[in-house]
This record gives C-alpha cells, structure tokens and sequence, in this order.
C-alpha cells in the first residue's frame, strides 16, 4: 500500500518559504495557499494548525513596531489546536542582542516570555534555518499523525465504513 503524500500548504505571502527537500522530507506535496494564520499549515487541517516562521530579526521588529499585528495573529492563533512560532536563531542571540536593530534584547526576552505566557503559545528557537525547517515539519507531522489515529478512532467507535 502506498503512503499518501502529506500536503503542506505554505502561506502565499511566506517570502522565503522552506523547500522540505532532503532525506528526512520524504512523501511531501507543498501547495501555496493563503493562510489565515500562519505561514505553514496542512491541507484539510489550516483551521487546526500553524507554524509561523520567523528569521530572528523578523521577530524584532513584531516585538517593536510590528508589535500589535503580531499580537493580532497571536490572538487568532488561540482558535487553533496548535501553533508554533519557530524562530531561525537561537535565544542566546537574541539576549545577546546579536540582530539588527536596537531593540532591547532584556526587553526582547521579556516580550517572548509574556507571549509564551500570555497566549500559551511555544516559541521554539531552532538555532539554524535547517534546524528550523526540521522542526516546523516535525510539528506538522506529529500534528498530522494524531489526527489520523483519531479519525481511525471515531471510524471505529461509530463502526462507519
């Protein structure tokens, strides 16, 4: 029996989307679509799960002057299952304020502690890009793996054919 593809819809407006290509990253169909939140999710499941993606200096500039749309998407978020913020960079760069831009990096830290806290939203500093694509595609399978074992589940349960 042939494993179908897993379909990642990544967000049209994504402007450097990761690719999924490599050993790891086998069965992948990657399909732009716009998302409501986000910028990867799964086909079938966009109002159930997100991964943003965020370059470290991109994060800056949604903990400054971007400060209230990023907040907005935050706030949308909630409605999800499950949303990740995966940052390419790790947390100790940005305590050290290793970014561009004179954003406090004690202020920086704070502001992703309140978030984490305030939304209850993880906020995963993958270190790398490649670290970071790993991880978003890591969530998205998981993701999509619990949702097959319940939907066999309920098929069973209410013994629908």
């Amino acid at each position: 029996m042939t494993r179908q593809a897993m379909k990642i819809l990544v967000d049209s407006r994504e402007q450097s989307p990761f690719l999924f290509q490599g050993s790891y990253y086998k069965n992948i169909v990657i399909e732009r679509a716009a998302l409501p939140t986000g910028d990867y999710s799964l086909a079938g499941l966009a109002d159930k799960i997100a991964v943003e993606r965020k370059e470290l200096g991109d994060l800056i500039q949604c903990l400054g002057r971007e400060r209230e749309r990023f907040e907005r998407e935050l706030q949308r978020a909630g409605a999800l299952d499950c949303f990740v913020v995966v940052i390419e960079g790790s947390w100790q760069d940005m305590a050290q304020g290793l970014y561009r831009g004179k954003f406090n990096p004690h202020a920086a830290c704070q502001s992703i502690a309140a978030f984490m806290a305030r939304y209850q939203i993880p906020f995963m500093f993958a270190g790398t890009r490649p670290a970071a694509e790993y991880v978003a595609w890591s969530v998205l399978r998981q993701y999509l793996e619990g949702a097959k074992k319940r939907w066999q589940t309920i098929v069973k349960e209410h013994d629908v054919a």
